[in-house]
């Protein structure tokens, strides 16, 4: 079981990130709310991990804190959950947000996130209603008000950052026309991709 890594950033291709540890490169895929909050590329990053292990692939997911993958591994228990639907989950709302969803049962909301439909809203409220009770007031990711800080991309990756936020909501479930529809629409010259992305999924919440 891989838990923790410590080592440095290599790539940020969201959701998705490159880190070496003593020479071996892992590749993990992140919460985009755990992802806004990484270190810039060529700087040391600390990730605690969750490990999958499936037949045709081994993957790694990964959080900022022991409590986020926590609430990770709480989500994908869910009947019909996986890990990579409790990505997109947990990437297109806070934390807070979610549990606020579960506790108030809001199934309205939760059917707007990527590969939930109402029957597995409704999953998740019934199982995880009680397994939620005890997490605390507060954003487990991120302030409620707001999302982390975002770091401005490099200029050279500005050309790109259209394609790069496309391929980012494709990776976490969205339609190709939804993801292309929504960049469209919000896509400024100066924004990053990660800015981009972070606007389209709040936009679509």
């Amino acid at each position: 079981m891989i838990g923790r890594l410590r080592g440095l950033l290599i790539e940020k291709q969201p959701p998705e990130l490159l880190i070496e540890v003593n020479g071996v490169g892992y590749e993990v895929q992140m919460p985009m709310s755990c992802f806004y909050e990484l270190p810039n590329v060529g700087e040391e990053a600390v990730i605690y991990t969750h490990f999958v292990v499936r037949e045709d692939a081994q993957l790694l997911y990964g959080f900022n804190t022991v409590k986020e993958r926590a609430l990770f591994r709480e989500v994908i228990k869910a009947n019909g959950v996986g890990p990579k639907l409790g990505l997109g989950i947990l990437s297109g709302m806070t934390a807070s947000q979610f549990v606020s969803c579960v506790e108030r049962e809001d199934i309205s909301t939760l059917v707007k996130l990527p590969g939930v439909g109402k029957k597995t809203a409704e999953r998740l409220v019934v199982e995880m209603k009680d397994r939620l009770k005890g997490w605390g007031a507060g954003d487990l990711f991120t302030p409620a008000t707001d999302a982390a800080p975002i770091d401005s991309a490099p200029v050279a990756e500005q050309p790109n950052a259209e394609e790069e936020a496309i391929s980012a909501l494709l990776a976490l479930g969205y339609k190709p026309t939804q993801a292309s529809k929504v960049v469209s629409q919000i896509a400024k010259p100066d924004m990053s991709s990660e800015s981009l992305i972070r606007e389209a999924l709040k936009s679509m919440v």
